[in-house]
C-alpha cells in the first residue's frame, strides 16, 4: 500500500495540539481510504517526506515503516513512539522530545538528521544510522547507542551513563560532551574529537582511539 500526504492542519483545542492528517491511500486493489493520525495515532508505511510536524503531539504514535525524509519535527513530542524501519534522513528534530523511544530498529535511518538539543534520554538507538547527524547539546543520558555515529556532531551532548559499547564514532565531534559513567567498551573513536569531554568513570576497554584528539587511554 502506498500512502501520500495530501493535507496537514493544526488545530488548538482545550490547550491540546490536535492534528488532522488527510491521506490519499492507494491500496493494491485500487481502493482508497482516509487515515486520521490525530485519532488513531497510527500511520504505518506512510509517505510523510517533507511534512511539517513542528510542535506535533505524537506521543505513542505508530509511524513504523514510514518515510519522514526531510520532515520538520522540530519541537515535536514523540515519547514512546514507534519509529521502527522509518527513514528520518535529513529530517529536522531539533528540540524534539524523544525520551525513552525504544522502537527505532536496526533499519532506521537518521543520517544527516538535525537532532540538536533533543531529549533522547533512555532511548534505544541500537543499530540506527546516525552518520552525520547533528546531536549537539542533545540529552542522551542512559541511552543505548551501539549505533553508526560516523562523523556525527555531538558537541556538548549529555551522554552520562550512555551505553556506547561497539558504537562507531569515527570522525565524530564530541568536544565538551559529558560522557561520565558511559560504557565505551569496544567503541571506535578513530579520528574523533574528544577535547574538553568529561570521561570521568568511563570504561574504555578495547576502545579504538587512533587519531583521536583529547582522549588518553
Amino acid at each position: 500500500m502506498g500512502v501520500k500526504l495530501d493535507k496537514l492542519w493544526k488545530l488548538l483545542s482545550g490547550g491540546w495540539i490536535i492534528f488532522w492528517l488527510g491521506w490519499t491511500v492507494t491500496q493494491m486493489n485500487g481502493g482508497r481510504e482516509t487515515l486520521w493520525l490525530g485519532i488513531t495515532q497510527k500511520c504505518t508505511n506512510c509517505d510523510l517526506s517533507s511534512a511539517n510536524f513542528n510542535g506535533a503531539f505524537l506521543t505513542n504514535a505508530d509511524l513504523s515503516g514510514s518515510s519522514l525524509r526531510g520532515a520538520n519535527l522540530s519541537g515535536a513530542f514523540l515519547t514512546n513512539a514507534n519509529l521502527s524501519r522509518t527513514d528520518l534522513s535529513d529530517a529536522n528534530l531539533s528540540g524534539a522530545d524523544l525520551a525513552y523511544l525504544t522502537f527505532f530498529g536496526k533499519s532506521a535511518n537518521l543520517s544527516g538528521a538535525n537532532l540538536s538539543r533533543t531529549n533522547l534520554s533512555g532511548a534505544n538507538l541500537s543499530g540506527v544510522n546516525l552518520s552525520r547527524a547533528r546531536l549537539n547539546h542533545a540529552r542522551l543520558g542512559g541511552a543505548k547507542l551501539d549505533a553508526n555515529l560516523d562523523s556525527a556532531d555531538l558537541r556538548g551532548a549529555d551522554l552520562r551513563g550512555a551505553d556506547l559499547r561497539g558504537a562507531n564514532l569515527k570522525g565524530a565531534n564530541l568536544k565538551d560532551a559529558n560522557l561520565s559513567g558511559a560504557d565505551l567498551r569496544g567503541a571506535n573513536f578513530k579520528d574523533s574529537n574528544l577535547s574538553g569531554a568529561n570521561l570521568t568513570g568511563t570504561d574504555l576497554t578495547d576502545t579504538y582511539i587512533q587519531g583521536a584528539i583529547g582522549l588518553k587511554k
